[in-house]
């Protein structure tokens, strides 16, 4: 029996088909424990006496949350479809552009009644594994949330205070927020003396305190132009509050780094993941969350990179054949990768040699990077297929010998 799941926040609409598309059922069915028992009752009911013998496949458009989950633990194969791929498929049903709900669940029954062996099945990560993904996203997001704010931040002291956009290089560090919020306005920061800022660096752990304070009191003395005394001070209430909130963010990613290094730290890849040049406990946790630690979901290092977005795709048509960067990809994931690419660089002689073979083959930076990434996506699954440490030499051994010869 082939079903499609056409979920929202408080229920779902399924639809029911056997193998020839005929329908058998359909229903809404409310989101939890109630829902999920009606669904094994509905297909219980057609199943009849041979219910051990039936394969259910359901198909639905996410691939986490407890009712993916409970679908999961009562047996069911659950293959998650991207939403792009189901709006395809929906065209080829009708042009009318017409849709609904119980639509949409039928668009997915049959969608996994003619192309179940080319939709990707729920990976079967750990519990571990999905704890890791939990905190990992939930420190990126409050990471890009905080340069979000301090872009406002920015923003807001370019129209009324440039002479704070001089004087503090790092808008989200400690002690500029201290010194912000103890001077919002370019009178009252005119003011500040030395020893104030000098207190506010030793705070931060800064170097060469007397130099810099000395720096900041001149640039925040220097004169630019400004506000009207009353829109200054609508401004300074507005910095006021985006201080207190990265402030509040500064502190939550630090906590929720140390719950990162904790997770990662307990799952029986760490030592794998973190001997890959480039990958730290921060880093190698998100390659994992974002990866999953299924050992089955990647049968190749060719699926893992095209996963992971930085193995090419290619256009053909004719005589014109071209090779492009992906731009559907797991954004955390890529992000991650990339970053590891970088710091890569100085830690591995040879990803620094396969770089610069990259770069002396015209490619630009970014281009160079990403291909790096791409061969240092292929040694992290041959890593974790094999259960082995990296090791310098035998990931790069063939292309210093090609490079000799």
């Amino acid at each position: 029996m082939f079903v499609g799941d056409d979920w929202a926040e408080d229920h779902h609409d399924v639809e029911v088909m056997d193998s020839s598309g005929r329908r058998l059922a359909k229903a809404r069915l409310p989101e939890g424990v109630a829902g999920m028992a009606r669904l094994h009752t509905i297909l219980g009911g057609l199943a009849g006496d041979e219910a051990d013998e039936v394969e259910v496949l359901v198909g639905i458009e996410t691939d986490r949350g407890p009712w993916v989950r409970a679908l999961v633990a009562a047996g069911y194969t659950v293959l998650a479809v991207n939403p792009l791929q189901a709006a395809r498929f929906r065209d080829r049903l009708g042009v009318s552009g017409a849709k609904s709900d119980p639509g949409d669940a039928h668009v997915l029954a049959d969608m996994v009644r003619t192309h179940a062996h080319e939709l990707r099945p729920i990976a079967g990560d750990t519990a571990q594994g999905e704890a890791v993904k939990v905190v990992t996203r939930t420190h990126k997001t409050l990471i890009w949330e905080r340069t979000r704010h301090t872009q406002r931040l920015r923003h807001a002291l370019r129209d009324y205070f440039p002479a704070a956009l001089v004087a503090f290089t790092d808008l989200d560090a400690a002690d500029t927020l201290q010194l912000l919020a103890k001077a919002p306005t370019p009178a009252q920061a005119a003011r500040l003396t030395t020893a104030q800022i000098s207190a506010a660096l030793t705070r931060a752990r800064r170097k060469n305190i007397a130099d810099k304070a000395a720096a900041i009191q001149a640039a925040l003395r220097a004169e630019h132009l400004g506000q009207p005394e009353v829109v200054t001070a609508a401004y300074a209430a507005s910095v006021q509050a985006l201080i207190a909130v990265l402030t509040v963010l500064n502190t939550q990613i630090n906590a929720m780094q140390g719950q990162v290094e904790a997770y990662f730290g307990q799952h029986p890849a760490v030592e794998i993941i973190t001997s890959q040049p480039g990958l730290g406990q921060v880093l190698g946790a998100r390659v994992l969350a974002e990866f999953g630690d299924d050992p089955h979901r990647y049968t190749t290092a060719k699926a893992r990179k095209n996963y992971a977005g930085t193995s090419p795709i290619t256009r053909a048509s004719g005589k014109k054949k071209v090779a492009l960067a992906r731009f559907i990809h797991n954004d955390r994931l890529i992000d991650a990768l990339m970053t590891q690419a970088f710091s890569a660089l100085r830690h591995s002689p040879g990803a620094r040699a396969y770089y610069d073979r990259q770069r002396a083959r015209g490619c630009e930076h970014n281009a160079a990077l990403r291909q790096l990434a791409n061969r240092l996506v292929g040694i992290l699954h041959g890593c974790l297929k094999t259960g082995t440490l990296y090791d310098e030499t035998t990931a790069w051994s063939h292309h210093i010998e090609s490079l000799a010869a």
